[in-house]
C-alpha cells in the first residue's frame, strides 16, 4: 500500500490516517490479540535472549513491547515518551544492555514498527508540536532529529505541519459558513493553540500558533507527586554524621514522578544513593518500597492506575487510587477538589498560553466563532471550563480526541500535493 498518510507521533499513543483515493480519510487499526484500536503506544522495550553461546539483543514496539515488558519487567528495558526527549540536547544516547543507541535510532525503530513494510513509498505528512517538551526546548532541533528518525526508518523525505493546525484542518470540514476557530490539541507532553480562519471553497488561512510544555502526563505527575511520593520518602529525613537532619533528596521524586524518566533511574548509583539514605533514616521502609518498584520497573503499572483514576475524575467526584507491590499498599481517595487544586498552576499557564496565542493574532475572544478542543486531557473538566469562560460553553466543541491529529495531516498532505 502506497499513497499519502498523515502520522501523529505522540508522547503516550501514536496514530496513522491514509488518504483514500475518494478523498476520505482511514484511520489505521492496529490488532491485539482479537481487539483492534485507532492508537499504537509510543513505547519499545528492549530484552536479550541467550542461545548457543550468545546473547541477542530484542525490541518490540508499541502494544507488543507492553506485552514483553509484562512477561519479565526485570529483564527487559521499557522505554517511554521518547517524544520528549527530542528537543533536549541534554539527551543524546542511551546504553540499553551494552549496546548505545541514539534518540534517533529509537524513535526509528518505533516509526518502523508503527508503519511497517505495507506503507514504503508512502508520501507522509508528519505532525510535530507548536513547542516541544522540556524547560530548555530547542524547537528547531526538535524538529530536525524528527525528521532524522524518519529518515534513518526508511523516509528521507517528509513534510511536517503543526499538530493543532491538523486537528483544525479535520473540525473544519464540518463547517458551512466562514469561521474563525480556535484549536486546543491536548497531548501526553504539550499543550498546543492554533487560531485558524475558515472560508467555504478557500484554504484555511493560519493566524497564530502558542503552545506549553503542559498536558496529560504534568497531571499524572501532580497525582504522583502528592498521593503516591510521600508514601515512599518524600519529606522524609535523613541523619548524617554529627546527627544533623537533611531532607530527602527531592530529586528522587522528580524522577519517579514522570515516567519518562523512571528508566534512567534504574542505574546501580542512583539505587546504591537512595538505600545509603534509607539506611540513614529513622524509617528507611518508604524509601527501600521506591528501589523495589525502581528495580522491579514497575512504574508502568503505577502509571496505568494514576492515568485511570485521572479519567475517572473527569466523570465523578472522586475516585479511589488502589495499587500494591510487595510491601507498598496504596488504598486512597482522590477527589475532584484535590486533583484540581494540584493542577491549579499549570492551569495558569495553559490559560495564559490561551490568551498569548490570541494576543499574538491580535484576536480577542470575542472575535472567536468556534473552539475545537482534541486530545484525552480536554476532557479534564479544569480545563474545559478555561474555554468555557472565555468563549461561552456554546462555542466550545470536542472530538476525534486522538484521531483528529493525524486525519488532519493527511488532508494537509493532500492539499499541499494539489498546490
Amino acid at each position: 500500500m502506497t499513497g499519502l498518510i498523515g502520522i501523529d507521533f505522540g508522547t503516550t499513543n501514536s496514530v496513522v490516517s491514509v488518504l483514500a483515493p475518494d478523498g476520505s480519510v482511514q484511520t489505521a487499526r492496529f490488532a491485539v490479540g482479537e481487539a483492534a484500536f485507532d492508537v499504537f503506544r509510543t513505547v519499545l522495550c528492549f530484552w536479550k535472549e541467550e542461545g548457543g553461546g550468545r546473547s541477542t539483543l530484542h525490541h518490540a514496539a508499541g502494544p507488543h513491547a507492553i506485552e514483553a515488558y509484562l512477561d519479565d519487567p526485570g529483564g527487559s528495558r521499557l522505554i517511554m515518551s521518547m517524544k520528549t526527549y527530542l528537543a533536549q540536547r541534554s539527551f543524546t544516547q542511551t546504553n540499553i544492555f551494552g549496546r548505545i543507541y541514539t534518540l534517533e535510532q529509537m524513535v526509528s525503530l518505533f516509526l518502523r514498527a508503527l508503519l511497517g513494510a505495507a506503507h514504503d513509498g508512502a508520501r507522509i505528512t508528519a505532525g510535530r508540536p507548536v513547542r516541544f517538551a522540556g524547560e530548555f526546548a530547542d524547537d528547531t532541533l526538535g524538529e530536525a532529529r524528527l525528521r532524522e528518525s524518519y529518515a534513518q526508518a526508511g523516509f528521507p523525505e517528509i513534510d511536517v505541519a503543526l499538530e493543532p493546525e491538523a486537528a483544525g484542518y479535520r473540525f473544519t470540514r464540518s463547517l458551512n459558513a466562514p469561521a474563525t476557530v480556535l484549536v486546543g490539541d491536548f497531548g501526553g507532553g504539550t499543550s498546543d493553540f492554533s487560531l485558524l480562519r475558515f472560508t467555504p471553497g478557500e484554504p484555511v488561512v493560519s493566524l497564530g500558533h502558542g503552545g506549553v510544555g503542559i498536558a496529560g502526563d504534568t497531571f499524572d505527575y501532580r497525582i504522583i507527586d502528592n498521593a503516591v511520593s510521600p508514601l515512599l520518602g518524600k519529606g522524609g529525613t535523613y541523619s548524617i554524621m554529627g546527627g544533623k537532619d537533611l531532607p530527602v533528596p527531592v530529586e528522587y521524586f522528580s524522577g519517579f514522578a514522570r515516567w519518562h524518566r523512571l528508566s534512567l533511574m534504574r542505574t546501580p548509583k542512583m539505587l546504591r544513593d537512595i538505600e545509603e539514605v534509607a539506611r540513614a533514616s529513622a524509617d528507611g521502609g518508604p524509601l527501600r518500597n521506591l528501589i523495589a518498584l525502581i528495580k522491579d520497573e514497575a512504574g508502568y503499572e503505577i502509571y496505568q492506575t494514576v492515568s485511570a483514576v485521572k479519567a475517572a475524575l473527569s466523570r465523578a467526584d472522586s475516585a479511589q487510587l488502589q495499587f500494591r507491590h510487595e510491601k507498598l499498599a496504596i488504598d486512597r481517595t482522590i477527589t475532584r477538589a484535590d486533583f484540581e487544586a494540584w493542577i491549579a498552576p499549570d492551569c495558569v499557564r495553559l490559560a495564559d498560553t490561551v490568551d498569548a496565542t490570541l494576543a499574538q493574532a491580535g484576536i480577542t475572544p470575542e472575535q472567536v466563532d468556534r473552539v475545537f478542543l482534541t486530545g484525552g486531557t480536554s476532557f479534564v473538566p479544569a480545563v474545559r471550563r478555561i474555554f468555557a469562560e472565555r468563549f461561552g460553553p456554546e462555542r466550545v466543541s470536542a472530538g476525534g480526541e486522538f484521531v483528529s491529529v493525524a486525519e488532519g495531516l493527511a488532508l494537509i498532505g493532500r492539499d499541499r500535493m494539489i498546490a
